[in-house]
């Protein structure tokens, strides 16, 4: 009996979608799950007829695979990880190869890789984007790890992955945890995408008084834009015209307005801190799932703080038009969004050596992944024309971007602020963007603070060196 080219363990949604994948393109497949009777109810439903077996042990599970072996682990992050690493290590020789394809911690995996190459087998982080239909279509994939383990599941990923214009949506992103780091990054820039576009959804609805169907008429305008044609748009769009079979109802108003989160944006958020990175928009939208799951105290807060009746003095602008204004403002978050993930990406290359390919990632994120958008094809020009770009907004067609539509987005923000509406990626984009255009700011006076009462020095803008002054005589 001929073994299989491709292994996976843990057969969640993701699992399943990736196994039916790498069959499709021609890679016969063992599975393997903790629970024996998941694998027999997937090989009896969607496996079925297919060139793919089961195993009800791990012993099993890599004697049924070929030399050298290619295992995608997609079961939860950290402590669980582990122990399948450490379940599966007795059976592996050496060039086999563990690729862990879930949401892991990219220390976790810095760890992972040299554990595991000392012991002659090969290990893979690799992010993956794109949800369970892109998991089966294609997705987009970002695996780290040494060049030589990318080497030998390079035919397979190819295959696998989301194809676009310009090629696959896969790449070899760099050493020991560099992929799944690009992953967290990719999911920062999503939560701050789904935040923006949930707080225009608010203004929409409190400000303009507009239903879910047009609200929907507005996102399918833009999600025609050059600027904000993409995946996220396209689901807000959908998300917002479904009504409820009962009722005829919208579905949205009456999901609860708690928002969850797995961990990504957190690590996110701590590494932009750990680097000295300015992620202000994407930490507004950690922040904004935070502020939701306070429920209880936000139902009793509304009863006992007083603030501003809503203002409906702002015209953002024609329906048919896509509300000039407010896309503005959108437009604006947005970008500022992939250039403050993208600005944490250039810094972490430098600090951990991951030469991370700035165009590359891009393009890899052009098909696939859920923050694929048009917008990516000028983010990827942008650096190939300039692979040295300290930030996006900088780059010429960005720039004017920022130009145009700056004005636009202050006034949202001034009518949410006079509405008492809590907009704080649009509001943390609007100072992100003043601050960096701003060549001096008033963090002088801190520097002096700093020096009174701790004697931390300072330095002048007329002089070298660095001055200490007695403040309090």
């Amino acid at each position: 009996m001929s073994k299989a080219h491709f292994g996976l363990i843990g057969l969640g949604v993701m699992g399943e979608n990736l196994v039916l994948n790498a069959e499709r393109n021609g890679f016969s497949s063992v599975v393997y799950n903790r629970t024996y009777s998941k694998t027999e109810e997937f090989l009896k439903g969607r496996g079925s007829g297919k060139s793919i077996t089961g195993a009800s042990d791990l012993k099993e599970f890599v004697d049924s695979l070929e030399r050298p072996r290619r295992i995608l682990m997609m079961v939860k992050a950290g402590k669980a990880t582990d122990a399948v690493i450490n379940n599966i290590s007795p059976y592996l020789e050496e060039g086999d190869l563990l690729i862990d394809g879930g949401n892991s911690e990219f220390r976790d995996t810095e760890r992972r890789v040299l554990e595991l190459e000392r012991k002659s087998f090969g290990y893979i982080g690799m992010g993956v984007s794109g949800g369970a239909k892109g998991a089966l279509e294609g997705p987009s994939m970002m695996p780290g790890g040494t060049k030589s383990s990318y080497d030998a599941i390079e035919s397979l990923l190819v295959k696998m992955a989301a194809q676009v214009e310009d090629g696959p949506c896969v790449t070899y992103i760099g050493p020991g945890g560099s992929g799944h780091f690009v992953k967290t990054v990719h999911n920062g820039i999503e939560y701050g995408i789904e935040q923006i576009l949930a707080e225009a959804y608010d203004l929409m609805k409190r400000v303009a008084g507009m239903n879910g169907d047009q609200i929907a008429d507005v996102m399918a305008y833009w999600n025609k834009t050059e600027e904000l044609c993409s995946y996220l748009v396209e689901i807000t769009e959908a998300c917002l015209r479904a009504k409820d079979q009962n009722d005829g109802t919208y579905i949205v108003e009456k999901i609860m307005d708690k928002a969850g989160q797995k961990g990504t944006g957190l690590w996110t958020v701590v590494s932009a801190l750990e680097l000295g990175a300015s992620v202000p928009t994407i930490y507004a939208s950690l922040n904004g799932r935070v502020m939701s799951s306070m429920k209880s105290q936000r139902v009793q807060a509304e009863k006992i703080l007083d603030g501003p009746a809503i203002s409906h003095s702002i015209d953002f602008g024609s329906q048919l038009n896509g509300m000039p204004l407010l896309m503005d403002a959108v437009v604006l978050a947005t970008m500022a969004s992939y250039a403050q993930g993208m600005d944490l990406l250039r810094i972490a290359s430098v600090e951990y050596n991951y030469d991370l390919k700035m165009p590359a990632i891009a393009q890899i994120w052009k098909g696939g992944c859920i923050i694929r958008s048009r917008l990516l094809k000028h983010i990827q020009f942008a650096y190939e024309q300039n692979p040295s770009l300290s930030n996006l907004l900088l780059d010429s067609w960005f720039s004017e971007q920022v130009n145009d539509r700056l004005p636009g987005l202050a006034k949202v923000v001034a009518c949410a602020a006079k509405s008492g509406l809590p907009v704080p990626c649009l509001s943390s984009t609007l100072d992100y963007l003043n601050s960096y255009r701003t060549a001096r700011l008033p963090q002088n006076l801190v520097q002096a603070m700093r020096d009174c009462f701790g004697s931390h020095t300072y330095e002048r803008v007329d002089m070298e060196g660095t001055f200490h002054t007695e403040w309090i005589k």
